[in-house]
């Protein structure tokens, strides 16, 4: 077999000493140069099987060598080292038509193994994407896992695959939906997000399918749903794991079927769209439990995306509070910055509510501080001001995240207003919205021993019986 050759352009002279040795040992030939305009030549001369080069080089970017080596040598795969590790240089990359995005420290098993899949991949045409706009890129982050996701993501842009994101609450789930969006063919669509848990279950078909008029009590105009509004462009489905049994699977039937009808119709509308869903629960375990479908769990989770918790990246720490404060600056407050001690505190924090609790640290900050430089001590009495009272519920149950919830439910009913949809019984509703996951989670706990669970919820037994069978909540047989 004639051995191939791989053309390498980094203007670090230890870079290319190293990849030089370690692809010669298995079996290579390489070139090496510290020049984009040699690398180029070389590329015009047709030689070369694979080129691996930096983003930053003294006469030209890297990047900007992509396009024009794909329209020249389209056969020629090429692979994108950068200590410059963000969203915007994998995004970037992916879009100037790379094989890959390479972040620099990277171990020499992960390059080989690049290579032999860059060697045997097959041919694909050049792609005509727009430029990304860097200033609004949303992610965050140079920590090892978050140069997976926007690797992930940058791939995903240029498909219309499902995609599933898990991760904890206050991880950036839609943020990282609206970049899918954001930097997809769909792009010119419109991005319509949906909270599962903010929508009452008897309108929950009505809110994404639409209804007909006169398609129950109320409806005196048709009401566009969901799908519909984001025709030709991405619906993402949030906290999907909320939703309830009965509208799981008919959004199973419109992914397997690719079309759907609205309440009370009976003419199939086609569903284009392209569907990102998001939890922060456990799906597997909600499967066991008997609260999420495993078919449409797998239909939903064509390609996941698991968000790590801050405190599983604490190295973006310092880059994240520098970003949200100069969020909080555009936004009018007070420039500030953050001295070593006070980052170190960052650091060493746990962070149960994320980057979103993070943010919020950030703008007290900016706002209650009059000082420049923020230091050690005024994070630390931030931090300990916002921690909870000793038995206080946790952060899930907070004031925050309940009116959070109870905006959204209002949210939803001024929509249903506009769409002539019933809007009573609010109070109950939300009270409901709350009750269900508090017995829900009750019962895990308990293993479904209604005895114990009531016991745990204050609620005498028969009245937790009635609740359970109001809600339609699961029973597990021979522990009541």
């Amino acid at each position: 077999m004639t051995e191939r050759t791989i053309l390498i352009a980094d203007d670090d002279r230890a870079i290319r000493t190293v990849l030089a040795q370690a692809l010669g040992r298995a079996g290579y030939n390489v070139r090496a140069t510290s020049s984009a305009a040699t690398l180029w030549r070389w590329v015009e001369d047709g030689e070369g099987d694979m080129v691996i080069t930096d983003v930053v080089m003294p006469d030209e970017n890297g990047l900007d060598l992509v396009p024009r080596i794909r329209r020249v040598r389209p056969e020629l795969r090429v692979v994108v080292m950068s200590a410059q590790s963000t969203f915007a240089t994998a995004l970037k990359a992916a879009q100037r038509g790379a094989f890959d995005y390479l972040p620099k420290p990277f171990d020499l098993k992960d390059l080989l193994s690049l290579v032999g899949r860059a060697l045997a991949a097959p041919v694909v045409p050049p792609p005509e994407a727009e430029e990304p706009e860097e200033e609004r890129l949303p992610l965050v982050g140079r920590s090892a896992a978050m140069q997976e996701i926007y690797r992930t993501v940058a791939r995903l842009t240029t498909t219309d695959l499902t995609v599933m994101i898990t991760g904890e609450s206050g991880t950036g789930k839609e943020l990282v939906a609206r970049a899918l969006h954001d930097y997809s063919r769909r792009r010119s669509g419109a991005f319509v997000a949906v909270n599962m848990a903010a929508i009452p279950r008897d309108l929950i078909e009505a809110e994404l399918f639409g209804h007909e008029r006169g398609a129950f009590t109320g409806a005196m105009a048709r009401g566009v749903g969901r799908f519909e509004q984001a025709a030709g462009g991405t619906l993402f489905l949030d906290e999907i794991g909320d939703m309830p049994s009965e509208a799981q699977t008919r959004l199973l039937r419109v992914l397997q079927e690719g079309e759907f009808t609205t309440v009370g119709g009976r003419t199939p509308i086609k569903a284009n769209v392209r569907i990102v869903a998001a939890t922060h629960r456990d799906l597997r375990q909600s499967i066991r439990q008997g609260l999420f479908r495993e078919d449409l769990f797998y239909r939903l989770n064509v390609v996941p995306i698991r968000l790590p918790p801050l405190r599983e990246r604490a190295e973006d720490i310092p880059l994240l509070a520098r970003h949200f404060l100069d969020r909080a600056r555009a936004a009018g407050l007070p420039g500030k910055s953050l001295d070593n001690g006070a980052v170190e505190r960052l650091k060493s924090h746990p962070w149960p509510g994320n980057a979103r609790e993070l943010e919020n640290l950030m703008r007290r900050l900016a706002a209650l501080y009059p000082q420049e430089v923020i230091g050690e001590d005024a994070v630390a009495a931030e931090l300990a001001e916002a921690e909870p009272a000793p038995g206080a519920p946790s952060a899930p149950a907070s004031a925050e995240t309940l009116e959070q919830a109870v905006e959204r439910h209002l949210a939803t009913f001024m929509s249903a207003q506009r769409d002539g949809l019933p809007v009573r019984d609010l109070y109950e509703r939300v009270l409901a919205e709350v009750e269900r996951p508090l017995l829900r989670l009750a019962l895990a706990n308990t293993r479904g021993n209604q005895i114990k669970a009531a016991a745990m919820l204050g609620l005498n037994r028969n009245t937790l019986r009635k609740k359970i069978r109001e809600l339609e909540l699961p029973v597990v047989r021979g522990l009541l």
